[in-house]
């Protein structure tokens, strides 16, 4: 059988041996506390649920490409009470089935395949950004991190910029927790536009940060009407609704044009019960900040104990991940692994990962109070 040479050079999807290992741990009746994938255990709000539960029709049917204008409306209020950014919801919102599809599509509306075309990202960072270039086409220009892990504009070589037609950043970063400036992403977005290259902003987090400092929007930096720029926002980790899949991009209308002509063919909105509940949670900022206080919890009890045993957190200033150097990645993952704990080595996000360990804060509170221990005797015993 022929298959898509990308498909075979690609892969499976990075973190699925870890889910074996640790899945056949659970069916062997072993206790695992999983850090591996982003997948919160708290309890979607009730008062989402409820809206979901008002809505499901009696006959079910297709959901439109741009879906209900009443959740349009509820992304555009969100975008200007949390970034102070006003965008028209009939022409620059545009609602997906979470942000993982949508970042895997996008490069097929803006990459020429017949040509020498570029789609540029840090490394390491959220694998999707590398696969939808790959199968649109393109070549998926990494750009290795390093430091504090924020992509700058100096990061990128000069003859890349004169092939690329969209560049990927992501704040608060997945895997690092770092925060970009919005200094740095206004550079950023300046030599994007100097190049005649799109910005695509992998906004996912942008809620779970520590302190009073928000984490900015590319869309602030962008001005009115947001040219050049599309901000990638989901309810998944905001507001505990993984399992619904439900997201949306924000931005320049005339990008989003040609994402809702791309969508008729690749993708629709969720369900309409879903972007029901989506109404309601985007609507709500009092439970964001709950589940904000949460995984700040959660970060406290973790960075304590790693910086205790004398391992270096870097970085790991929101979303819902720790970023701790430990040297050989993939041994430190094995032994946490042995003693029922797994965390994903560095290296699986891309060059510049390895010597580092991503531990994302799904456990509750207890477990990761509960694996401190384990992960003290796995990690500093000899």
């Amino acid at each position: 059988m022929r298959r898509n040479p990308v498909l075979t050079r690609l892969g499976g999807y990075p973190m699925a041996d870890l889910q074996e290992r640790a899945r056949a741990m659970r069916d062997a009746g072993v206790p695992v506390v999983d850090f591996s994938i982003g997948d919160p255990r708290e309890p979607t709000p009730e008062f989402i649920k409820d809206a979901v539960r008002r809505a499901i029709p009696d006959v079910s049917q297709y959901p439109t490409v741009p879906g209900l204008a009443s959740l349009r409306e509820a992304v555009a209020g969100y975008v200007e009470r949390r970034f102070g950014v006003e965008v028209d919801p009939g022409t620059q919102v545009l609602p997906t089935s979470g942000s993982k599809e949508a970042i895997f599509s996008t490069p097929l509306a803006f990459v020429d395949p017949r040509g020498d075309d570029a789609v540029v990202y840090g490394t390491p960072g959220y694998p999707v950004y590398e696969r939808g270039a790959l199968f649109a086409g393109a070549e998926a220009a990494g750009i290795r991190l390093h430091g504090d892990f924020v992509l700058r504009a100096g990061d990128v070589p000069g003859d890349l910029w004169d092939r690329a037609v969209a560049l990927w950043t992501c704040s608060p970063h997945n895997p690092t927790g770092a925060i970009a400036s919005l200094d740095d992403i206004a550079e950023l977005l300046a030599a994007c536009r100097a190049h005649d290259v799109l910005l695509l902003a992998d906004e996912c987090y942008a809620d779970l940060y520590e302190g009073e400092d928000l984490p900015p929007s590319a869309l602030q930096a962008a001005g009115p009407g947001s040219p050049g720029v599309l901000s990638y926002l989901s309810l998944s980790k905001r507001s505990g609704m993984t399992g619904y899949r439900s997201g949306a991009i924000v931005g320049d209308a005339e990008a989003i044009a040609a994402l809702r002509s791309l969508r008729g063919s690749v993708g629709v909105a969720s369900q309409e019960f879903v972007q029901a509940g989506a109404v309601a949670a985007w609507s709500d900022d009092v439970h964001a900040a709950e589940r904000r206080d949460i995984f700040t919890r959660k970060r406290a009890v973790l960075r304590g104990a790693f910086e205790e045993m004398g391992f270096e957190v870097v970085g790991s200033q929101a979303g819902i991940y720790l970023w701790v150097r430990v040297g050989d990645d993939l041994a430190a993952a094995s032994r946490l692994l042995d003693g029922g704990v797994v965390a994903s080595p560095g290296r699986v996000f891309g060059p510049g990962g390895e010597g580092f360990l991503r531990l994302a804060l799904v456990p509750t509170v207890s477990e990761c109070e509960q694996s401190v221990e384990v992960v003290r005797r796995c990690l500093t015993s000899s």
